[in-house]
């Protein structure tokens, strides 16, 4: 007798065990062993939680071309897998340990905080299949992989090698997207830009072998900056080659302020002469367009802050160099004042000791874009750090010459020049 309402939950989950009890869709077959293969590898969902509607659009496409190409006889796998999402991981685990009152990772330590992540992935992973089955998805289940599994982790250890070892992968000391929070590098799509009424902070820094008088204009260049604390990183005052206002100083120096390193005026066309004063500080170790500035002069890299966005001056020997001695006892001072400060208190403490010696023009209001963690919600530092590269250039010539002689196609074809 069939039922007066369709009854989704029974009917499905009984479908689904049927086609899996019966092997419909087990890949390599033997009365298919001879027959064309078609694979589809599922992009594997992140082990953080369960499905969304974008996932059941996307795996219905999936499924509709694997029955299809099944139908028409050929030896189909759809391959599933799931994700470990290292950092949204971490943040749902650790959700789950505040909301239990239990210690958090740093108190129980590395090995048992991934203990917990394993456990959480055995929970979650467990959920997402099933949704996918409830889905009837026609994938090959025997073959269900992890992207942590053992198997998996050996093959990107081994690809990883022979790339390096053919040049294609090389490590680099370049500035990252870096939260404060969760600790880690993220790429620019995990950026968001958040609109902040900030300000605009006008700093003088005095001319060396002047004396420095905030009265004499003479004395002192001002440059304008929306980041005051990173300027204990200043390796450089840029102004634009054109601006004829500074002409006469470019390959001049300053004294930094507080800190008393003797830093060069250079010429670049960063610096926007109609922005600000139209001289900017350099802090090449804190800045995305500095950094880019601080290679074309050959600038050193001075990094101040830690990887939780705290000062970081002592041990720091990058910090202490090309001092003027007259400023090593005050740059002691400075050191035991702000060492360990978060950013943001810092700043505060900055901002009142240059005015305190007359290194504060002005401060206007300034409402600018700030870059913030999507999932942390802190505003993200660019960091200097050492990163692996891939050599992309190089490993997508052999792709896209198989595009332009048609052994690679695309459906719709436009997507072909992307």
């Amino acid at each position: 007798m069939i039922e007066k309402n369709y009854q989704p939950a029974d009917i499905e989950s009984r479908m689904s065990r049927i086609w899996e009890e019966a092997g419909a869709f087990k890949a390599g077959r033997p009365e298919r062993r001879h027959a064309k293969p078609f694979t589809i590898v599922i992009p594997p969902p992140n082990v953080t939680g369960s499905l969304h509607m974008g996932h059941a659009l996307n795996n219905t496409l999936q499924d509709i071309l694997c029955r299809f190409e099944r139908m028409r006889g050929r030896d189909v796998l759809w391959q599933p897998g799931t994700d470990h999402a290292g950092i949204a991981t971490q943040m749902v685990v650790e959700r789950q340990l505040m909301e239990r009152q239990e210690p958090g990772r740093r108190d129980m330590g590395r090995a048992r905080f991934l203990e917990r992540v394993w456990q959480w992935k055995a929970e979650s992973g467990g959920v997402i299949i099933n949704q996918l089955k409830r889905l009837g998805a026609s994938c090959d289940w025997s073959r269900e992989r992890f992207t942590m599994d053992e198997g998996l982790s050996r093959a990107v250890i081994k690809v990883f090698v022979e790339l390096y070892r053919e040049g294609l992968i090389y490590k680099d000391k370049r500035l990252v997207n870096w939260d404060p929070k969760l600790l880690t590098a993220i790429s620019d799509l995990e950026v968001q830009q958040v609109e902040v009424k900030g300000s605009l902070w006008y700093l003088r820094y005095p001319l060396e072998g002047k004396t420095f008088d905030p009265e004499d204009p003479a004395s002192f260049i001002v440059v304008a900056t929306t980041r005051p604390e990173t300027m204990l990183g200043d390796t450089a005052v840029a102004v634009h080659p054109e601006d004829e206002r500074y002409a006469h100083l470019v390959g001049k120096h300053v004294i930094l302020p507080l800190v008393g390193r003797k830093i060069p005026i250079i010429a670049d066309e960063y610096s926007d002469p109609e922005k600000g004063s139209g001289a900017v500080k350099v802090t090449p170790a804190h800045d995305f367009n500095d950094f880019e500035v601080g290679r074309r002069h050959n600038l050193p890299q001075i990094g101040v802050l830690d990887q939780e966005g705290k000062l970081s001056l002592s041990p720091n020997f990058d910090f202490k160099s090309n001092i003027v001695d007259k400023f090593v006892f005050q740059i002691d001072q400075l050191i035991a004042d702000l060492n360990g400060l978060d950013r943001f208190v810092a700043r505060k403490r900055i901002v009142a000791r240059l005015e305190e010696f007359g290194f504060l023009e002005k401060i206007e209001p300034n409402t600018h874009m700030v870059p913030h963690g999507d999932r942390s919600g802190v505003i993200i530092e660019p960091y200097l750090t050492d990163q692996w590269y891939v050599d992309a250039k190089t490993l997508a010539q052999p792709a896209i010459a198989a595009v332009r002689r048609g052994a690679t196609s695309f459906v719709p074809k436009n997507w072909g020049k992307t």
